[in-house]
């Protein structure tokens, strides 16, 4: 069984391999991706309450084996961003991410967010078909602003 918890200090070493290691399986490597982004080595002191986010992982046997988080996008009050849901791969088709999106979408519309936007790639299958089943729409384009250029997917869903 798993747990879904807000991420602390002691898990950030875990997240970080993890977000890196899944990232590279699917080619999200360098700049323009959310694995280079210097939060990554230090998720638990970038994910704060006062700061309107959060980072969940997933918990199996007490080992990390995922994560995902809610931070606002740029400025906008009223626009979050589902950020770095990453799963080991042996964490996968359990229900976690599935369990990680819906925790953060709670957070996000207990936040007052009115929506939530998500970049990711189109080699992702298996988290697109989850987004759309959780009622993200596909945009034509990033929204304005969006630091990772190297997705080719982009998506929105009304809180």
């Amino acid at each position: 069984m798993y747990q879904i918890v807000p991420i602390l200090p002691q898990h950030d070493a875990d997240i970080c391999q993890i977000i890196q290691q899944v990232g590279a399986q699917y080619g999200a490597i360098g700049e323009g991706f959310g694995p280079a982004d210097a939060e990554v080595s230090s998720m638990s002191q970038h994910y704060l309450l006062e700061n309107r986010s959060q980072y969940l992982v997933a918990l199996l046997d007490g080992q990390v084996v995922g994560g995902g988080g809610i931070a606002p996008f740029l400025d906008d009050t009223d626009t979050c961003e589902l950020k770095k849901l990453f799963l080991l791969p042996a964490a996968q088709g359990l229900g976690i991410g599935k369990a990680l999106s819906l925790a953060c979408l709670a957070f996000a519309t207990e936040q007052g967010y009115q929506q939530c936007y998500l970049d990711t790639l189109s080699s992702m299958q298996a988290a697109i078909g989850l987004y759309e089943k959780l009622d993200f729409k596909h945009l034509e384009q990033p929204l304005a602003g969006t630091i990772h250029d190297g997705c080719d997917v982009w998506m929105l869903k009304v809180l």
